[in-house]
């Protein structure tokens, strides 16, 4: 792992660093460009000009690992609002969540039954619920619950990450139920026992995955697949992948974050791709933002440009 990318990560467990850092105008700059804002309103108002140009997209209210139960039941009753919201818009936009965000850590149970009653209100309303992956020690559980989501509604998809070597063996177990699987890169720091250390193993990783994804036994299965990416090399092979499976643009699916690789994705957009920005709020976004920034470390360029220039 860099040097860049392990001192990013370390910044985003950093309680001191988060506490500080968020105070400074240039680093509140530096991550407007990723987040049209800290509330509700201000994700709406971006997933409705998205949808004034025929994107689509993915609401998440950023924070994870709460402490106190009574915060995990506010975020479930804040995503009932979400969902709420996105119907009286008559928006195209879908919702992701965090589990530890939902109270995994404090009450698996009542965790799961507040997955269980939003990709139930989901289903009524006619759009989905992804529960995103966290680091390797929420994995097995996070899997688990999204199971038996998955068992009881067609509607619910789970995250899934390139840089864990057990990806492969997951996606094995994962690809018979159907359901949705969304492959990213992952960003959350992991030994080498447990995750590829370089950006060339998680590339290839990334990309055989990504076939198995596009593959007959995926699209027998119902598999919606989602490629969560902003690398432009991986979204070609990946392009030319489903042409040589015969796969038209609206069978293939990519998701990239607000503000990331614009020009790219009104270009995926147009030519007919399933597509959808992934708009992330809240005011917990500093281990975000870090992690966003170690994904690829020359982020951190393009930030300090977007600092400078606006």
């Amino acid at each position: 792992m860099g040097l860049v990318r392990s001192a990013l990560l370390a910044g985003s467990q950093s309680r001191w660093l988060r506490e500080r850092a968020v105070r400074y105008r240039f680093v509140q700059r530096a991550v407007s460009r990723f987040m049209p804002g800290e509330d509700l309103e201000a994700a709406v108002a971006a997933a409705q000009a998205l949808q004034a140009t025929g994107i689509s997209a993915v609401l998440t209210y950023l924070g994870e690992n709460l402490q106190r139960p009574e915060e995990a039941e506010q975020v479930t009753r804040h995503y009932h609002e979400v969902l709420a919201r996105v119907k009286r818009a008559s928006l195209d936009a879908e919702i992701s969540i965090k589990l530890t965000q939902l109270g995994l850590d404090l009450n698996p149970a009542a965790c799961e039954a507040g997955v269980m009653s939003l990709v139930e209100r989901a289903r009524a309303d006619g759009t989905w619920v992804w529960i995103d992956m966290e680091s390797s020690v929420c994995t097995d559980v996070t899997l688990d619950i999204y199971r038996r989501a998955r068992a009881r509604f067609p509607n619910v998809g789970v995250c899934v990450q390139a840089y864990l070597r057990r990806t492969e063996q997951d996606l094995k177990t994962l690809i018979p139920l159907g359901g949705g699987v969304r492959l990213v890169k992952g960003a959350y720091r992991e030994p080498p026992d447990k995750a590829f250390p370089g950006k060339r193993e998680v590339d290839a990783h990334y990309f055989a995955l990504a076939t198995r994804l596009l593959g007959r036994e995926a699209r027998q299965a119902g598999v919606r697949a989602i490629f969560g990416t902003h690398d432009p090399v991986l979204i070609r092979r990946i392009e030319e992948a489903a042409q040589g499976a015969h796969l038209r643009p609206q069978q293939v699916e990519f998701q990239m974050l607000y503000g990331i690789k614009r020009e790219e994705q009104v270009r995926l957009a147009a030519q007919g791709h399933r597509f959808r920005v992934l708009i992330s709020y809240g005011d917990a976004w500093f281990p975000w933002y870090m992690r966003r920034l170690a994904e690829r470390p020359a982020n951190v360029l393009f930030a300090l440009r977007n600092v400078f220039t606006g």
